[in-house]
């Protein structure tokens, strides 16, 4: 790619020193990196965990956030609740179309849905949880057909959502309902989207070209989108190898992006090459150790609570990943509705208490205690910038403190998501971004199996009556008690919450480069608001 950049700007020197002019109009590329060079659809409503490129920026979803976290109308122009909770309406803008030129109705979004329910959507449990949309459960079961699913298209711009408990965040949950072309899917089934000729768009971006090898695609302006957030660049070019901080770098200094996410060693550095063009976000997000707890030696609580005893969070954050995250004492990030110090306040670095639980588990300095190996996933980002030096450091510490042998082994997205609900192993190191600003999200991790086939009846119930509650300081207390739960099973360990940092060239303007209300820059971790609100000077 950098050849053919650097021979396409020289033809276009010489033309116009052979004739004197110059372009009238300068086509405007921003080239980014992307989350991972594996996945076969590119289709949202297909995959989540194992999707191809960015769906996100070429299908339109109901609504969406922008860089300060205000829910926005995208494809719904207007919604409504029914008085008992139960009943969502959402108005569709009239004028979506494909970019086939085919209408975009609301049995796009309703097929998208359906089709995920019957399929094994790995993205289900958000459904069925967040959604909370009637005879989800036994649909995905195939315990009731999929016309008994609450979602309904009386007409061509209408959405209903029947819920089974009230939802009084669920205009921010369908920020994650995309639709699906039925038009086209009926010729090809799921083969849709994984072709750059028949990956129909109802986003303002729509794919030129797909380098299969590593899911590098070029996208450009939707020419028949005519919704919110309309793109001001031409064309984007979004390489997921450079996701990764150690590639992301030399391609920023060599023109080939326009920004670049930081580890730790690299920001001394660049801040003395580029000074003032680092941005930094405080993501909400969590990285965490989970088990199963079923499977020895994870199904004994006190070896559970040894690990978490054994981890010094602030040494993590101030050393290995210094400017990288923040200690995570807790499910919930810093600032994310429902975070509460009391349960920050539990999460306490004791090397001797650690080393008196195992003790008690029957592994006295960790003698019997087998081999285990913590599996985590292969991807760029921010991800990329803390994984393996996190884990690396939690490796160390296990050892010295508690002499156990924790080996490390990495997959690809969708090889690490099968072994985590497949229980296909017993230790993961598993990372959670928000999907939508309410509490319930992260609590919804390990809601009645969650991803993680966690099954605490008292947790649930908790976590089932914060969700459904309409008033807000009840909804606060349930979930409190909710991840006291969980600190007292040691269902999970919170290690730290990540905070990015990027470099970004000075020709990227626009709001979408810029810091939002609280000084943060979430760049493409808000792609579809990004990538439409960027330009090139």
């Amino acid at each position: 790619m950098t050849f053919l950049r650097s021979l396409a700007a020289a033809a276009l020197i010489g033309t116009s020193a052979l004739t004197g002019f110059s372009p009238a109009v300068a086509q405007e590329t921003v080239y980014a990196a992307g989350d991972t060079t594996t996945g076969t659809y590119m289709d949202y409503m297909k995959t989540v965990y194992a999707r191809a490129g960015n769906p996100e920026i070429t299908q339109i979803p109901l609504t969406s956030f922008d860089k300060d976290f205000q829910l926005n109308a995208l494809a719904a122009e207007s919604w409504s609740q029914s008085e008992d909770g139960l009943t969502w309406t959402f108005k569709l803008r009239p004028g979506l179309v494909w970019s086939d030129g085919t209408p975009l109705k609301a049995s796009d979004y309703i097929f998208a849905l359906q089709h995920a329910a019957t399929t094994g959507y790995d993205f289900a449990w958000y459904w069925g949880y967040a959604g909370g949309i009637k005879n989800w459960g036994p649909v995905t079961e195939g315990k009731a057909d999929v016309a008994t699913l609450g979602i309904s298209a009386p007409d061509d711009l209408t959405i209903v959502v029947n819920t089974e408990t009230p939802k009084p965040y669920l205009p921010g949950v369908v920020s994650l309902w995309y639709p699906v072309p039925k038009h086209v899917f009926d010729k090809l089934g799921d083969d849709w989207s994984t072709n750059v000729d028949t990956l129909v768009a109802s986003g303002p971006f729509m794919v030129k070209e797909w380098e299969k090898s590593n899911n590098s695609m070029v996208l450009v302006k939707n020419p028949t989108y005519t919704g919110p957030w309309q793109p001001t660049v031409d064309e984007l070019v979004i390489d997921p190898s450079l996701g990764a901080p150690e590639v992301g770098l030399p391609a920023f200094m060599a023109g080939e992006a326009d920004f670049a996410y930081l580890n730790a060693g690299q920001i001394p550095f660049v801040e003395k090459q580029f000074p003032g063009q680092i941005t930094k976000n405080a993501v909400f997000a969590v990285s965490y150790i989970s088990f199963d707890l079923e499977s020895a030696p994870f199904d004994n609580v006190n070896v559970r609570k040894a690990l978490a005893a054994a981890i010094n969070r602030d040494e993590l954050t101030a050393t290995v990943l210094k400017d990288l995250a923040i200690p995570g004492k807790s499910l919930l990030p810093p600032g994310y509705p429902g975070y509460n110090e009391a349960i920050t306040s539990q999460a306490v670095f004791d090397p001797a208490k650690a080393k008196a639980l195992l003790a008690e588990a029957g592994y006295p300095d960790g003698k019997g205690f087998p081999e285990v190996e913590i599996w985590y996933r292969d991807q760029g980002g921010y991800n990329g910038a803390i994984t393996l030096p996190m884990l690396q450091y939690l490796q160390a510490q296990f050892k010295d403190i508690l002499g156990i042998t924790m080996n490390i082994k990495i997959l690809p997205m969708k090889d690490w998501m099968d072994g985590l609900t497949g229980r296909k192993n017993n230790l993961f190191l598993a990372p959670y971004e928000y999907d939508y600003i309410d509490p319930s999200n992260f609590y919804g991790i390990f809601y009645n199996g969650g991803r993680h086939s966690h099954h605490v009846p008292a947790y649930d119930e908790l976590v089932a009556k914060a969700d459904s509650s309409p008033n807000w300081e009840d909804r606060a207390a349930l979930y409190q008690q909710a991840e006291q739960v969980l600190i007292d099973n040691a269902s999970m360990i919170p290690v730290v919450h990540p905070i990015t940092n990027a470099v970004v060239s000075k020709d990227l303007v626009g709001e979408g480069a810029g810091p939002n209300k609280l000084g943060f820059t979430p760049l493409r971790q808000l792609a579809l608001y990004f990538y439409t609100h960027v330009d090139k000077q």
